[in-house]
């Protein structure tokens, strides 16, 4: 679902007082396995360098980058939004709104490849993905540029809050925390790989079939028995295997794409929200408003009259 998850805990900008420099002053917080890095430009600056020890995820809070990378075109880097950057991967930054009013923010995690090797062995060890062939990775470059789910977000935001107290045991709290981080990441990666690309691996991977079902029969009866018996799977390893290697279960995902599909079909002026309803595949007018609040912070109606006015 393309909206963006809300950002995690803020960290409160520096006064010019505190500051190094205006340009991409850094804040660290070390600990064991991983550094937490604090980024904040106060001017306008262009084609600023910068590289990070270690496999790094980087975390848009505040303000607008231009991210040139290795063998890339430059991007817009926006909150709610992360890229994950290779060890020593050289990255050139463009800071063209940023001001003293107006600074721009960005976490980056830098993590000890030791920390991340053991989660992922964990992970394949005990937890396999659905495909044997696809085990879990963070080397998906194609994939480094994710807009953040609501799950990575919240485990970002308590990253930053352990790793900025002074508890006896932050080190031991923060490892937990890292360890949830890189199974959220490599959820979010997963994600986009099928939700957003599905159509590449019809034929390699069945959740992809899943998935491109779901998209084709979204105002119909979507039973957990007809998914999982395209998955090839059990319901009860389905729905088990289903969540671990994505982060949500079928059910949500069901939800979260109508309403997707309910958000564009609002923007037509002349969509009823009853309407709206039945097409997106939802039976109860009352259930689809309370659900479509509960996501979108607003009502059905109320999200229509933005777009349409």
């Amino acid at each position: 679902m393309p909206t963006r998850a809300s950002l995690p805990a803020a960290v409160a900008p520096l006064t010019v007082e505190c500051l190094h420099s205006l340009v991409e002053n850094r804040t660290v917080y070390a600990l064991d396995g991983f550094e937490l890095n604090v980024f904040e430009t106060h001017q306008a600056a262009h084609r600023v360098q910068l590289r990070l020890d270690g496999l790094a995820l980087t975390t848009m809070l505040r303000g607008k980058k231009v991210m040139h990378l290795p063998g890339r075109a430059a991007f817009d880097y926006l909150p709610g939004e992360s890229v994950v950057v290779d060890k020593d991967e050289l990255m050139e930054i463009d800071f063209p709104e940023a001001c003293l009013c107006q600074p721009t923010q960005c976490l980056a995690v830098a993590i000890a490849p030791d920390t991340i090797r053991h989660t992922v062995d964990l992970l394949n060890e005990r937890y396999p993905r659905a495909e044997a062939h696809q085990p879990w990775t963070l080397q998906q470059p194609e994939y480094a540029h994710l807009t953040n789910t609501p799950e990575l977000t919240d485990t970002l935001g308590r990253l930053v809050a352990v790793s900025r107290t002074t508890h006896a045991n932050k080190d031991v709290l923060a490892s937990f925390t890292l360890q949830e981080l890189l199974v959220r990441l490599m959820q979010t990666q997963a994600r986009q790989l099928i939700f957003h690309d599905y159509a590449r691996y019809l034929t390699s991977h069945r959740f992809a079939a899943v998935v491109d079902y779901i998209k084709q029969h979204l105002a119909e009866n979507l039973s957990i028995d007809k998914l999982s018996a395209l998955a090839c799977m059990s319901k009860a390893t389905f729905f088990r295997v289903f969540k671990r290697e994505f982060g949500i279960t079928p059910v949500e995902f069901i939800i979260r794409e109508r309403l997707s599909e309910a958000k564009r079909l609002l923007r037509h002026p002349l969509a009823s929200v009853a309407e709206v309803c039945m097409r997106a595949g939802f039976n109860n007018l009352s259930y689809f408003q309370a659900l479509f609040k509960k996501y979108e912070g607003v009502t059905p109606g109320a999200y229509k009259k933005q777009m349409v006015a």
